[in-house]
């Protein structure tokens, strides 16, 4: 939450002054800050299922978290849910709807802990080794993070990419660690007088969770890469569907394959189904991701055939499909 949300976009859009003053604590470890989105926006806002130039901020709507001046000072009002170490944070990055119908627009405010009219609570989780807080604000005083013209959908973007990487990253190193440990106890496991781990079928499902996660450990690179080199091309959001997919299918096959201790508290195997599941409720689902990464794409853009000129497209093509690619 610190580091791959909040820092960033300090970085990106702060003054020099709340840079000076803020990024210093949050790299020693002296504070630590999270990304407050109204209700479950969080992926819309980071752009990785769908455009976030909307209104997902409140658009002038009731709910989401709105933003007014009053007494020459900025004052919040709504709720944010889902937020990622939200109850703890000592800073709020907040995003929030401003101006009315013509100029609607969404801003970044700064919010520091034990502001009046703050409220936070942790909220009971499906993971919770991830944690997330319910924030309300009260008519709460805010600082503006940048500029009132900056480009505040375009750097949540570059955010989201970014941390769609990390995520993806993440997922393949747990969905490795839950193969290993999966084949750990296939080996040892008797059944009928020998290893279960020797039965063809179970040969079968771990190859090709192994498959899976190599196929996922690609992507990640990639998108790693296309970051690093600072590219236009936005591979987290592909790379976060491998890898979200990959540690699903591994951490259900964990639970199968160790059989009756498989679902018990006392085994990690129920750790690594739950990060699977919450982690494609926060930040996904895949198909929505995968949906997202078409468009940029343009894989389902029509285009002429090169070459094909009038011609007509056979009988035996489905409609619409003759001419494009």
């Amino acid at each position: 939450a610190t580091a791959v949300l909040a820092a960033p976009l300090i970085f990106a859009l702060g003054t020099e002054e709340q840079r000076a003053t803020t990024l210093p604590r949050l790299a020693a470890g002296e504070l630590t800050a999270a990304l407050a989105v109204a209700g479950a926006g969080l992926t819309t806002a980071l752009g990785l299922i769908d455009d976030n130039r909307g209104e997902w901020a409140g658009g002038g709507r009731a709910g989401g978290v709105q933003a007014r001046i009053r007494d020459g000072a900025w004052r919040l009002y709504g709720q944010a849910e889902q937020v990622l170490d939200g109850h703890s944070a000592g800073l709020l990055v907040v995003a929030a709807h401003a101006g009315g119908y013509a100029r609607s627009r969404t801003l970044l405010f700064l919010v520091r802990e034990g502001a009046p009219g703050l409220v936070r609570a942790r909220q009971t989780a499906l993971d919770e080794t991830r944690a997330q807080a319910r924030v309300e604000l009260r008519d709460v005083e805010a600082e503006l993070l940048g500029a009132e013209d900056a480009d505040v959908p375009g750097a949540l973007a570059a955010v989201g990419d970014v941390a769609a990487t990390v995520l993806a990253a993440e997922a393949v190193g747990a969905a490795d660690r839950a193969l290993e440990r999966t084949l750990d106890h296939v080996r040892q496991r008797e059944q009928f007088g020998r290893p279960i781990g020797s039965f063809q079928a179970v040969k079968h499902r771990l190859a090709e969770v192994y498959v899976q996660i190599q196929a996922a450990r690609s992507a990640a690179y990639y998108a790693a890469w296309a970051t690093g080199a600072e590219t236009a091309e936005r591979a987290g959001g592909l790379a976060l569907a491998q890898g979200l997919e990959a540690l699903r299918t591994a951490a259900s096959e964990a639970v199968q394959l160790h059989g009756g201790i498989g679902f018990t508290w006392e085994h990690e195997a129920h750790l690594y189904f739950k990060r699977s599941a919450a982690d494609d409720l926060l930040f996904g689902p895949v198909h929505q991701l995968r949906s997202r990464a078409a468009d940029r794409a343009g894989l389902f853009t029509r285009r002429p055939v090169r070459g094909a000129g009038n011609c007509a497209p056979s009988p035996h093509t489905p409609a619409g499909r003759g001419d494009t690619l």
